[in-house]
């Protein structure tokens, strides 16, 4: 029997609770709803009014893993869905407002990704994101090294960036920004890329070309695209541990000197909430947020 549970006064069917997801560790979906449940305070803020890409795993990482971007069958009618304009025409999309739709999405077993924009304003970029993707035998302490260069020359420009691990093998910097046409966003964060290439020339690259990456971070400006989207902050992903898209303070990003240094795991991210709070509260404050040059 699948168990319904009330949230929000809404009532969920939460299946499968004792399946292992993460075989590495024995991580089961029962324990991946709690982990969501617990961090929905900081979760929530971070989803809402931004149409959710899911890359589901309901099988875990090894398993068959697929994305789901329009609304899926048998949902329920009290989610929020709205259309969403798209290149290959508009399609109707879910929105994760509130700890109800969050428990029935992560129900579904899925990494939640979100554009740089929201639904009131699509393809204005209220975001700027850099994706830093270490190629082997690089890891995320080069990608730590790349973040602080990026961190100094945002921050000449006048925006204050924020790190957050990608809770794969890279790191994430995101900053708030006023309005601008997600195009115009693209185009300072290549140029962004394009400059840290030019100042590390041994260990960045600012093209995506798979040749040119060994060793060195590619700095993936390209995220910033109104048709992109971006792992969002406290997701959950589909590796072979439970790691989490988890922010780090930029102490930890200076400290850091071992690959494993910003590898966060579900379990952790409670004690590092009472310890930090949401680190990227900051994001949220449209007050903070800055004008591109």
């Amino acid at each position: 029997m699948t168990p319904i549970t009330e949230v929000e006064g809404h009532r969920l069917a939460l299946s499968n609770l004792e399946k292992v997801l993460y075989p590495a560790t024995g991580f089961t979906k029962g324990e991946l709803l709690h982990y969501y449940a617990t961090t929905a305070e900081v979760l929530l803020p971070h989803l809402r009014d931004r149409p959710v890409s899911f890359l589901r795993y309901p099988d875990g990482p090894d398993g068959q893993v697929f994305f789901t971007k329009n609304v899926p069958p048998g949902i329920p009618d009290w989610i929020t869905t709205a259309e969403v304009p798209r290149v290959e025409g508009p399609a109707r999309m879910v929105f994760v407002q509130d700890l109800a739709s969050l428990m029935w999405a992560a129900n579904l077993v899925a990494e939640f990704h979100t554009p740089q924009w929201v639904i009131d304003a699509p393809g204005e970029a209220d975001r700027l994101v850099f994706d830093l993707d270490p190629g082997s035998p690089a890891t995320v302490v080069e990608c730590c090294e790349v973040a602080l260069w990026l961190r100094e020359r945002l921050s000449a420009d006048g925006i204050e960036a924020y790190a957050k691990t990608s809770g794969s093998k890279g790191l994430h910097l995101t900053a708030a920004i006023r309005p601008a046409p997600s195009q115009q966003a693209t185009d300072y964060a290549r140029e962004l890329a394009v400059e840290a290439e030019k100042t590390l020339p041994r260990l960045v690259i600012h093209r995506m070309t798979k040749s040119l990456r060994p060793g060195k971070v590619f700095v993936d400006w390209s995220q910033n695209a109104a048709r992109k989207t971006t792992a969002t902050p406290y997701t959950l992903r589909a590796r072979n541990e439970p790691t989490v898209s988890a922010p780090v303070t930029w102490e930890e990003v200076e400290d850091c000197r071992s690959p494993t240094a910003l590898t966060f795991l579900a379990a952790d991210l409670a004690p590092r909430l009472q310890d930090y709070g949401d680190l990227l509260a900051p994001l949220l404050d449209q007050d903070r947020a800055s004008p591109l040059p």
